[in-house]
């Protein structure tokens, strides 16, 4: 009886596990740790605060907050010749974009954007290059090798440029060198998570677009986890309903100052402030 109530104890404690969304990493082997109990991402209820005017020949590859204004840089694609790589500061109550910096289209693809140093920083897609600009002139500076095969997002925790690439990986520059110190591998429950895209930090932790979903996810910079996880489908859905031609949900920005947090998408007609506990 007693090896009986052992088993159901434990047949209860493991159903209770899997109800709470517990995952564990792979066992160890011999002589090592035991396994740990992973939880999983926590599902982060938002509200729509406002609705702002957006441009929608932008293909948003960046957004942030910089001393009060909202910097948007935009890409180029082949298919779509209206299209801009361009960095600016966007005119909330109409969309516009006031241009402080462009790229060549036909050389250039323009990706993620950040501060840092007074200066900012940019990737492109797929020619292995970053460009540095005077924060205050926006005159260019100098360019840089990127370490990854093609430029997606970038953001700052205040000490390293933190890149993504497409893939489940992050990496860290030393803004002295603009060389990889470490790489940062994305996981939700043990599990890699691919197409990582724009970036934001906020508060200790990176969120993150993840492309072609309308999912934004908080990874923990510690150990890569996804903590937590803001499913956005419902504006993803309004976006193409009040604008066709409306792609993927891509954009996320922090004013550390106000606390608002700004979304939006490739081609959107708005750019919305939400607001999430974080």
């Amino acid at each position: 009886m007693f090896n009986i109530k052992i088993i159901i104890v434990l047949l209860v404690t493991g159903s209770v596990a899997a109800c709470n969304g517990l995952t564990r990493e792979p066992a160890k082997s011999a002589g090592q740790e035991e396994e740990v109990i992973v939880s999983g991402p926590e599902n982060i209820n938002y509200y729509v605060v406002n609705r702002f005017a957006h441009d929608t020949t932008a293909f948003t590859e960046g957004l942030l907050i910089h001393e009060g204004n909202l910097y948007e840089s935009t890409g180029s694609p082949d298919n779509l010749p209206h299209t801009r790589s361009l960095i600016g500061v966007v005119d909330l109550q109409t969309g516009a974009i006031d241009k402080k910096a462009e790229l060549d289209r036909n050389k250039y693809f323009g990706e993620g954007i950040t501060f840092l140093h007074n200066k900012l920083y940019q990737l492109t897609y797929q020619t292995k290059v970053g460009f540095i600009y005077d924060a205050r002139t926006f005159k260019q500076i100098d360019t840089f090798p990127l370490p990854v095969q093609e430029g997606w997002g970038m953001t700052t925790d205040g000490t390293h440029l933190i890149l993504s690439d497409g893939s489940s990986n992050l990496t860290y520059l030393d803004t002295l060198t603009l060389k990889p110190v470490k790489t940062l591998s994305v996981k939700e429950n043990n599990v890699a998570v691919d197409n990582v895209n724009e970036l934001e930090y906020i508060n200790g932790f990176i969120y993150a677009n993840v492309y072609t979903t309308s999912n934004i996810i908080k990874i923990d910079p510690s150990n890569g986890r996804v903590v937590g996880k803001i499913d956005l489908s419902t504006l993803v859905a309004e976006a193409t309903n009040r604008y066709p031609g409306s792609l993927e949900m891509n954009g996320i920005a922090y004013d550390s100052t106000s606390k608002k947090i700004y979304v939006t998408g490739k081609l959107w007609p708005h750019i919305y402030e939400i607001s999430f506990p974080h």
